[in-house]
């Protein structure tokens, strides 16, 4: 396992589509490991490998529930319902929080590690953690669905309620 390096905003990679991956091999594994163990570190809930410098559909996410770490390699919204609105961050813009609208459900399809298909639905905090790690693969940015900054006094408060 390894720690890589976090591709910081402007690079272009974060502003690509990705490519989908075509090939589920023990590199695809060992990317998927360090991925887990990058964003652990840097204390996300996901991580998009452009996020790495890799332009392929492949993110990871874990809030830390029931629900364990979700691979998503060629992920596809297939619905989504509802919407909230919640404050948002990114590992590749540190320090920067903003509100954002997003779905307040979603189901989403796509493969696992071993290439195989598989569906999902989430709610909540969850939804929003996956479908901002959608977004990465098709190079929009939580920035771009911002509609008020928030200053880090801001968010000291709204963690106490």
């Amino acid at each position: 396992m390894a720690i890589r390096k976090i591709v910081m905003h402007p690079d272009p990679i974060l502003e690509e589509q990705c490519e989908p991956v075509k090939v589920f091999d023990k590199k695809l594994t060992k990317l998927l490991n360090d991925m887990y163990d990058t964003m652990i570190e840097f204390d996300g809930v996901g991580l998009a490998a452009p996020q790495i410098g890799l332009n392929i559909q492949v993110a990871v996410v874990d809030i830390d529930d029931e629900t364990g770490t979700i691979e998503m390699i060629n992920p596809v919204v297939v619905e989504t319902a509802g919407e909230v609105t919640d404050v948002e961050g990114c590992l590749s813009f540190p320090g920067l929080y903003g509100e954002v609208s997003r779905p307040e459900t979603v189901k989403i399809k796509a493969q696992d590690r071993t290439g195989k298909f598989y569906k999902l639905e989430a709610e909540g905090f969850l939804a929003r953690a996956i479908l901002h790690e959608i977004d990465h693969l098709n190079g929009i940015l939580f920035t771009s669905k911002v509609s008020r900054y928030i200053e880090e006094h801001e968010l000291e408060g709204m963690e106490e309620e």
